[in-house]
């Protein structure tokens, strides 16, 4: 992975081109550590993008070939891997955009599904291609997907591995708008200008929420998220927030 800071942003390029960004278990290891160790005090958000022609090609189909594990093994391994990129991704408290610079193909959809916003050239195919090669989505696949695209539609990925187009997945709401290549990074860019003028702690407690509220019942849900909002009335954001309005100005986040 290449990890480089700037003006509140880390973003993290998956470099393996020569393999169309393919993940290895020491990738995901490198994805998961580099997610883990933003300090969201000092942040405003996480863009993952791959270098190259693809974003992800998913997992390295050469590492598969030489693996012998028990299953056991296979359960450490993933957990500790591709499962923490979901785990870190979900729990962190920056939003983190999906720059999808070209295919996205097994644990790079899911990747691109497990992000907060996702933004992918026009050239860009998706497939959940797992079943491809005799193996159940992962890196939050089958949980994720269904909450995006729906159930029929995350079926027919899954259990079907068909390469969708860009325009496809923003129709489906895998993604949240497609460009052309060049006006990619401006479109990012604008986000997360938007994203800057925000109260980044706010965001990180509606994330949370959004997250913790997907498979509770609704009655759980709603007293979670007023116990989250009693969080956000207590903060100095909201304060800040609130001043500014009544002044007439810009908050100072």
């Amino acid at each position: 992975m290449n990890v480089e800071d700037s003006a509140g942003v880390r973003t993290i390029t998956f470099d393996r081109p020569e393999s169309l960004n393919a993940f290895t278990a020491s990738a995901a290891t490198e994805l998961a550590d580099a997610i883990e160790a933003v300090d969201a005090t000092q942040f405003d958000a996480i863009v993952l993008t791959g270098e190259g022609d693809a974003f992800s090609a998913g997992g390295d189909l050469e590492a598969m070939a030489d693996r012998d594990e028990t299953p056991k093994e296979s359960v450490d391994r993933v957990t500790e891997t591709l499962g923490r990129v979901v785990e870190t991704a979900l729990s962190s408290e920056l939003p983190i955009i999906a720059k999808v610079n070209g295919d996205a193909v097994g644990a790079g959809l899911a990747i691109t599904a497990i992000s907060d916003f996702a933004y992918a050239v026009e050239s860009a195919s998706f497939s959940c291609a797992f079943v491809r090669v005799g193996l159940v989505p992962d890196t939050g696949g089958t949980f994720l997907l269904p909450q995006l695209v729906g159930l029929r539609a995350a079926k027919r990925l899954a259990m079907t591995g068909e390469f969708i187009s860009a325009s496809e997945a923003q129709r489906l709401g895998l993604v949240n708008e497609t460009v052309p290549a060049q006006e990619l990074d401006e479109t990012v860019e604008e986000l997360l200008e938007t994203l800057r003028k925000r109260p980044s702690k706010t965001i990180g407690l509606t994330k949370r929420a959004i997250h913790e509220n997907m498979n509770r019942g609704w009655r759980d849900a709603l007293t979670h998220e007023i116990h989250t909002q009693s969080l956000a009335y207590g903060s100095p954001e909201h304060e800040e927030g609130v001043r500014a309005f009544l002044a007439n100005e810009e908050p100072d986040y």
